[in-house]
């Protein structure tokens, strides 16, 4: 928990946290343990804005005091009264942050509840494959990912930031919904570290992460390059910065898919959830099996509920991306790789600008 006071910042008023601790407990990583802050409070230095930590994992989104009020009710003798200041004070922020990601959270802790950590392949992946992805994708090695501060913004499973960390970096993984839960729970590695927290309103100290990586994660929010621009503000000079986003595509079907999901998506979600099981999965699974893909059903779910349920899903061109990145003083911009869906690009940190392109 020290390393990550060194790190966290309070997401509305950019100060420093101070953690009032409850209890605490010894967390397993694999033959190695640790003790750990297992529950507490962390407030901003105003005294205004708090956020609790909860099983060991801090959660820090703006809307958190009302999203564990039960915790607080316990834990806050005054919690009415600074609850009533918050949503005097900054009631238009709640409001919208609220109306924001209450979806995106059900959404996406939904989707990784599927997921069997024992069994399951992560998009078609194994954790070897899941590695070479990254390093691909970021432009990295195993040896140069050593001593790096890395965050990982959407962390989804967490499985990724176990092996990142078996490289010799320290990652800090953030989600905004409660699958950082089952992520933490299942993290086998002492420099891996997990928060609750939201890319728009991203909870850290600006310009200290040698690489900031969000891999489908930003097109999921209400406007892309907007949540680029907060996200971006953590990766320090010199450091890099690795994006993936879905890209459009010429497709009758995924034309007519993305007209779906326009209604589907906003469906009640365990609504959502069998509809996709009885119309799209048994399409899914004859034409994977046709290709000679083994994915099993959970898989398969993970995937179909990943592409339909999210209240956003924007896609975007290369062009917009690097435009992005040139605006706020990246060079070496490079799309690092691009499939059907979409595309991974990185660029480096710098200022003064210095400009090239590289695809």
């Amino acid at each position: 928990m020290q390393q990550l006071l060194s790190l966290i910042k309070c997401p509305v008023t950019r100060s420093i946290l101070k953690l009032t601790a409850f209890t605490t407990s010894i967390k397993h990583h694999g033959k190695s343990k640790a003790k750990m802050v297992k529950d507490g409070i962390l407030y901003s230095l105003d005294g205004h804005w708090f956020y609790p930590v909860i099983n060991g994992i801090p959660r820090l989104t703006i809307e958190a005091f009302e999203d564990y009020e039960r915790f607080f009710k316990k834990n806050l003798k005054d919690y009415e009264v600074k609850k009533t200041f918050l949503l005097k004070n900054y009631g238009t922020l709640i409001k919208s942050v609220r109306s924001k990601n209450k979806k995106t959270k059900e959404s996406f802790t939904m989707e990784w509840s599927n997921f069997d950590y024992q069994k399951d392949k992560t998009w078609d992946a194994d954790p070897n494959q899941m590695l070479d992805r990254f390093l691909e994708e970021t432009g990295e090695t195993r040896n140069s990912l050593h001593n790096k501060l890395i965050l990982d913004a959407g962390c989804g499973n967490g499985l990724l930031d176990t092996l990142i960390a078996g490289c010799g970096a320290t990652v800090v993984a953030m989600d905004l919904s409660l699958s950082i839960e089952r992520a933490f729970q299942n993290n086998e590695h002492p420099s891996a570290f997990f928060i609750q927290g939201d890319v728009r309103f991203p909870p850290f100290d600006f310009g200290k992460f040698d690489i900031v990586h969000s891999s489908g994660v930003l097109h999921h929010t209400e406007n892309t390059e907007l949540s680029l621009s907060q996200l971006e503000r953590c990766v320090k000079s010199t450091g890099k910065l690795s994006i993936w986003l879905y890209h459009p595509r010429k497709s009758l079907i995924h034309n007519f898919f993305n007209f779906m999901r326009f209604f589907t998506s906003r469906l009640p979600l365990k609504l959502q959830y069998y509809f996709y099981l009885f119309t799209l999965f048994p399409i899914s699974y004859m034409i994977k099996r046709i290709k000679g893909k083994k994915q099993n059903k959970r898989e398969m779910m993970i995937d179909i509920m990943d592409e339909f349920s999210p209240q956003f899903r924007h896609e975007h061109t290369e062009e917009e991306a690097t435009g992005w990145l040139y605006k706020r003083h990246y060079h070496s911009i490079t799309v690092t790789t691009k499939n059907l869906f979409g595309f991974n690009i990185t660029g480096i940190k710098d200022d003064p600008p210095h400009y090239s392109v590289k695809k």
